[in-house]
């Protein structure tokens, strides 16, 4: 139980399904107000219906595209008056394509999606969380910004530009007792991978590796209040990616086999 987060406000993107479904439903459970955004309307109103009638707390939705940036300003301006407690970027999506034929447009909207709707979303919430010298912003990036594997380029690069916005945006705030975690799984039982990997085969390659939404949700939830630099899921790839960070080399020759599970 996390009692920080009792009659609190938590604002999660990308709050449709997945991950940030679980989130949203995990964090109505300890007694968090939810603000949730996503571009799926339709999915975000019964989600708000659910989460008030199962946990009788305040549920409210705004329709916002990460890569339209107008939106986000729109949806950050009628939440002006309200003191959000807890931002969860969690938005994104990836593509699993060698560079080369990776569309560029679909690039783009790549950066826009994890990487530049998220920093306006954070710019246009932080002012407030400096103010009242208050808050915990929460980026779910991945395991994916700590390593990359091939036909994973433009996706690993969305997620390290998360990693290093993340360790700067935490030095940053750190005397106004605001709060930086960066969550970074591996690949995760979603509907993410219907996008990601056509072929429908990653997960079942990686197999062991996989996480259960709910299991990620919980840990994340677990820290909400708490000076937390990072959560780093599962513990094995956790541990492959603090060895390569010295050896860097020696991890991407005998992991061949397994970075090129895509």
């Amino acid at each position: 139980m996390n009692h920080f987060l009792k009659d609190k406000t938590v604002l999660i993107t990308g709050a449709s399904n997945g991950l940030g479904a679980e989130l949203a439903r995990q964090v109505a459970a300890q007694g968090a107000h939810t603000i949730l955004t996503a571009r799926s309307t339709e999915k975000l109103a019964s989600l708000t219906t659910q989460i008030q009638a199962d946990f009788g707390v305040i549920s409210t939705y705004h329709k916002m595209d990460m890569t339209n940036f107008a939106e986000i300003e729109e949806v950050a301006g009628k939440l002006a008056n309200t003191n959000i407690d807890v931002l969860v970027n969690c938005a994104g999506f990836g593509i699993f394509e060698e560079a080369v034929t990776t569309d560029f447009g679909t690039v783009e909207r790549m950066f826009d999606t994890n990487v530049l709707g998220l920093m306006r979303l954070t710019q246009l919430v932080l002012p407030k969380m400096l103010a009242r010298e208050a808050g915990h912003i929460i980026n779910i990036a991945s395991q994916a910004g700590k390593i990359a594997t091939p036909k994973s380029s433009a996706y690993s690069a969305t997620k390290f530009a998360v990693l290093g916005y993340s360790n700067a945006l935490r030095m940053e705030v750190k005397t106004s007792n605001i709060h930086v975690t960066t969550v970074n799984p591996g690949p995760i039982a979603t509907n993410f991978f219907d996008i990601a990997d056509a072929s429908g085969d990653y997960l079942k390659n990686v197999g062991f590796l996989v996480l259960k939404p709910e299991d990620v949700a919980a840990k994340t939830v677990a820290i909400m209040g708490k000076n937390k630099r990072e959560i780093n899921l599962p513990f094995a790839m956790n541990i492959i990616s603090r060895l390569y960070q010295v050896m860097p080399r020696v991890i991407e020759f005998f992991g061949k086999s397994a970075f090129g599970k895509k």
